[in-house]
């Protein structure tokens, strides 16, 4: 009884926060089993792909790599580019899934740009256990994409209607999760930060290449501040 009270306090705490991904992932994932369905799967495709790779940008190139002809180190060079960014993810989450016991294996293959922001910035109750809590953020989030991805396979070939522009749910489900974050710090030093080598990065590399380097340069100027950060209250990692 005592374990199912820590389960019931852990999700219920997590579910709150994945209510915005909830609607993003629903929708996302929707239009990518339409998308799916149309191309000439059958809807346990993206059932199947959304619960198994769980990763959104590479299961949309996925739809082009089955259509084509099968080039595995092709597959292999392009997905590690695309979730390269997971990458400095891991390494930002060490403190954080640290000492979660069997539960780190589906954390970290469970990560995706939802849960880590989520995971990285929530501030877990004391009455909540923090390995259960993120474990629930991860499950949820998860479940999320694939329902989203099942019922757009289920219903891609009964729905026919523009999708244009459907993919700027997730930016704007990101600025929610950054305004929210910029609420609770007491000092915006690392979102300033952030905000500044993102656009400088941009301004250098183009918006097709920015996204690695920024990443990069914002690990190292986070780990440089990180004490300064951790005493102002900018950064919490219970």
């Amino acid at each position: 009884m005592r374990e199912k009270g820590k389960l019931r306090r852990a999700l219920q705490a997590a579910f709150p926060h994945t209510i915005p991904i909830f609607a993003g992932f629903c929708f996302l994932g929707l239009t990518y089993g339409i998308y799916m369905r149309v191309s000439g799967f059958e809807f346990w495709y993206p059932m199947l792909m959304s619960l198994l790779i769980f990763a959104g940008s590479v299961e949309f190139i996925t739809v082009n790599m089955l259509l084509g002809a099968f080039h595995p180190l092709q597959a292999l060079a392009i997905t590690l580019m695309v979730n390269a960014r997971h990458l400095f993810y891991g390494l930002s989450m060490l403190d954080r899934y640290r000492g979660n016991g069997p539960k780190d294996i589906y954390l970290i293959y469970g990560m995706c740009d939802e849960s880590f922001s989520i995971n990285y910035a929530a501030e877990i109750p004391e009455d909540v256990d923090k390995g259960w809590f993120l474990f629930f953020v991860t499950l949820l989030n998860h479940f999320y994409w694939v329902l989203g991805a099942t019922l757009g396979g289920l219903s891609g070939s009964l729905l026919h209607f523009n999708l244009e522009g459907l993919e700027f749910v997730m930016t704007a489900m990101f600025v929610v999760i950054f305004l929210e974050q910029w609420r609770k710090e007491k000092e915006h030093t690392s979102a300033l930060a952030g905000l500044g080598v993102s656009l400088l990065c941009l301004a250098v590399f183009g918006a097709d290449h920015f996204i690695l380097p920024a990443m990069a340069v914002m690990l190292g100027v986070l780990t440089l501040l990180r004490k300064r950060l951790e005493k102002g209250g900018g950064v919490k990692c219970r």
